[in-house]
């Protein structure tokens, strides 16, 4: 046997070798192993996977807030949604979702959703001009005020009590109100919800936008209107049972 022909032997038989690891029966097909949770990074998993369920496929809306809101996208900035994402929003339906926080996205994994957030929704020209109320405010509104802007600016959709209307649910009921945070109603009654209908600050009454102050004295005003124990109160009694104790 000649070199060139001992050369091609021993190349054949490695080949086989190799051959027969890679096609041996149980081990796994490339890209069959999963992938360590920690390490995903892409914005569509990671979304789909953490936030979509409220917030809506493609960040439309859903139970949630819109994410591709891109009036909202101008009012909060970077530090909001990365705080909200990590920390989640106390006695509101939103959960932390740090890891440092009890959830389970790496630091890096929120700052993915984050800038994708950013990157994909964000219109930074959008409101240039604008004076929209601010994101949050330190003085507190005036309930009896925020009755009359109410009237003014939001009763055509949810009717004159706040109850509902031919437009719009109610904004009153005590179970919606223990399920949403005074900053909920704020930013709700600014960016609105376009992914039902609902106008920002500036298309309730055409030609009269809504000023700081009437945000913050109708977000009063809602606020106020929030039950101490929201629910259905428990009876006094049993049904089944009288109050001498007896048994019906």
């Amino acid at each position: 046997m000649n070199l060139r022909r001992l050369v091609l032997a021993i190349t054949g038989l490695a080949s086989l070798s190799l051959y027969g690891c890679t096609g041996a029966p149980g081990r796994p097909a490339p890209g069959a192993i999963p992938v360590d949770p920690d390490e995903v990074s892409d914005f569509a998993a990671l979304y789909a996977q953490n936030c979509a369920g409220c917030h809506g496929p493609d960040g439309k809306g859903g139970v949630a807030i819109s994410l591709s809101d891109s009036v909202y996208l101008s009012l909060v900035d970077d530090a909001i949604l990365r705080g909200a994402a990590t920390k989640g929003i106390p006695k509101t339906a939103m959960p932390a979702f740090a890891k440092s926080e009890g959830g389970m996205l790496t630091d890096k994994q929120i700052d993915v959703i984050v800038r994708g957030i950013r990157e994909r929704w964000s219109k930074p020209d959008l409101l240039r001009g604008v004076n929209p109320a601010p994101y949050s405010s330190s003085e507190a509104g005036n309930p009896s005020r925020g009755s009359g802007v109410y009237s003014t600016y939001c009763s055509s959709c949810h009717g004159p009590a706040g109850s509902g209307g031919q437009k719009a649910s109610s904004i009153v009921d005590g179970s919606y109100l223990a399920l949403v945070s005074d900053q909920y109603l704020r930013t709700i009654v600014i960016v609105g919800r376009p992914e039902l209908g609902a106008p920002d600050w500036r298309g309730n009454v055409p030609g009269k936008p809504m000023s700081p102050q009437d945000v913050s004295d109708v977000t009063a005003w809602l606020v106020s209107l929030r039950p101490k124990f929201p629910g259905q109160p428990y009876p006094p009694y049993p049904n089944d049972v009288k109050p001498t104790g007896e048994i019906r």
